[in-house]
């Protein structure tokens, strides 16, 4: 089997779907969802806009009919500046760059991304290991055909940026291990699961919903009572102690003090405390009779008027689209209401007013106590902030994220001082387990971008209201699990 892009960046998500790809029953494969359809759409329009901007004397390829790796090789024997659509290949290696730049009298790769080119941003910024790999790969293929520029790339992405990956540099400033050094790791793990000579592991992640192997993989860890099963037990730190402890049972009814030499523990990187705290989670999830408790005290702002906070958001368009409000009085179901303030347009100025309409809610009851669950909405409107800096200054936006005006009910409670039996803490899971349930039948963020992109596109007002309404029982979700922290003994 040849090696491509493709399978280097599954590999860097799950090494078990590059051998289920090759090996696996493809009748078992889950349905692919709508959202991973319109992920696949949008960047087969985003490559189709970039590439109508290409400047004149591009070589197209793409849809050559015949060897279109032949003719890559006369294009660049010609000297043609840019080849896109190109095929290029070298003993077990398969490459398809979107783009092969001509610089001096060689060649750098580059990849039309729809997302953006990097993790983060300003200083912060960290070149994304899944495009790094695929990059990476197209070079190795012009070193050893004698081509290469150097091991230089670029991903050209949605901000209309070219992002350099210089695949020498350290992968940061803790890791001296290079880009190029991560990425032939990768193509020696890759190279040994398609020939069959390791046994490659599923294991629990957020990212396994989108996976059309999902369901095989979650038989699979079922059946092996995984530790990944156990909440925020990863792939890496699951692989270093199933030598010493092999599943969630097993672990469950060890002896912890026996895995701990004194601040340290049988399992590189992992301290006693976690240890402990690892295994409780393990006693948790292998009693038919386990309930969540407190391991910390809570303590909450007291006030009459609560609001619970959620809001939607498309990366891709990096536009924040929808801020859900239930408001709350004296802890009174009845006196619930919700407010839902969309953006009635992809456009920055839908946007804007949208975000202003959200700060002037929240501005109208300063009083409130405001709940939310995790740091995103934090982080959008900080991001928001700094966008429109005429709706507010950045310090009414930490003042609203600041107890006790706020609380973080999954960093501030639901981490810090709660167990449950599940197998994560998200807010879907632990809602269902109080007994909420959502009023659709696919309830997810990513459903809800793959909704907005449907209602983008058509208007329909039955989409948009499929929007509000999931935004509206993510808050409500909420107040369940709110309610449910409060019964905790």
């Amino acid at each position: 089997m040849q090696i491509t892009a493709s399978q280097l960046y599954d590999h860097v998500s799950c090494p078990r779907r590059v051998t289920l790809d090759a090996f696996g029953d493809q009748g078992e494969r889950d349905a692919v969802s709508p959202f991973v359809r319109m992920l696949w759409e949008r960047g087969s329009a985003f490559e189709g806009d970039v590439f109508s901007r290409l400047p004149g004397g591009t070589a197209l390829l793409g849809d050559r009919e015949g060897d279109r790796q032949a003719a890559t090789l006369a294009a660049m024997d010609a000297g043609v500046p840019m080849i896109q659509g190109g095929r290029i290949a070298v003993d077990d290696l398969l490459g398809d760059p979107d783009l092969l730049i001509r610089v001096g009298d060689a060649y750098m790769p580059a990849d039309v991304k729809s997302g953006r080119g990097e993790d983060g941003d300003g200083d912060g910024a960290k070149l994304k290991p899944h495009y790094a790999v695929q990059v990476s790969l197209y070079v190795d293929i012009l070193e050893r055909m004698g081509r290469s520029a150097g091991r230089f790339a670029e991903i050209w992405d949605v901000r209309g940026e070219r992002v350099r990956y210089e695949l020498g540099e350290a992968r940061g400033s803790r890791d001296p291990q290079t880009w190029w050094d991560f990425y032939s790791r990768r193509l020696g793990e890759v190279r040994a699961a398609l020939a069959g000579d390791v046994e490659t592991r599923g294991a629990l992640a957020a990212s396994c919903g989108l996976c059309h192997w999902h369901s095989v993989c979650r038989r699979e860890l079922e059946a092996a009572d995984d530790l990944t099963l156990i909440p925020s037990l990863g792939r890496a730190l699951r692989d270093r102690m199933m030598p010493v402890v092999s599943s969630v049972g097993a672990f469950a009814t060890c002896d912890p003090d026996a895995l701990v030499q004194g601040k340290r523990t049988a399992f590189p990187g992992l301290g006693p405390e976690r240890l402990r705290l690892f295994q409780a989670r393990a006693r948790l999830l292998s009693d038919p009779d386990a309930r969540p408790y407190l391991r910390a005290p809570v303590e909450l702002p007291v006030s009459p008027l609560e609001v619970f906070f959620d809001i939607e958001a498309d990366p891709m368009r990096d536009l924040v689209y929808l801020h859900g409000f239930v408001e709350r009085r004296d802890h009174d179901p009845a006196t619930d209401r919700f407010t839902g303030i969309f953006a009635e347009g992809a456009t920055a100025e839908d946007e804007r007013r949208a975000f202003a309409e959200a700060m002037a809610f929240l501005a109208a009851r300063p009083e409130a106590v405001v709940y939310y669950y995790s740091k995103y909405e934090r982080t959008m409107y900080r991001k928001l902030q700094s966008r429109y800096p005429d709706v507010c200054g950045p310090d009414e936006v930490e003042a609203l994220f600041t107890y006790p005006r706020s609380v973080d009910l999954y960093f501030d409670v639901v981490t810090k001082a709660t167990e449950w039996p599940t197998r994560n803490h998200s807010i879907k899971t632990l809602a269902k387990y109080l007994g909420f349930a959502w009023r659709d039948t696919d309830p997810s963020g990513a459903a809800s971008i793959e909704w907005y992109h449907r209602w983008v596109e058509t208007g329909d007002t039955a989409v948009r209201q499929r929007i509000v309404d999931y935004n509206e029982d993510d808050c409500r979700a909420t107040i369940v699990l709110l309610d449910g922290i409060r019964a905790l003994a």
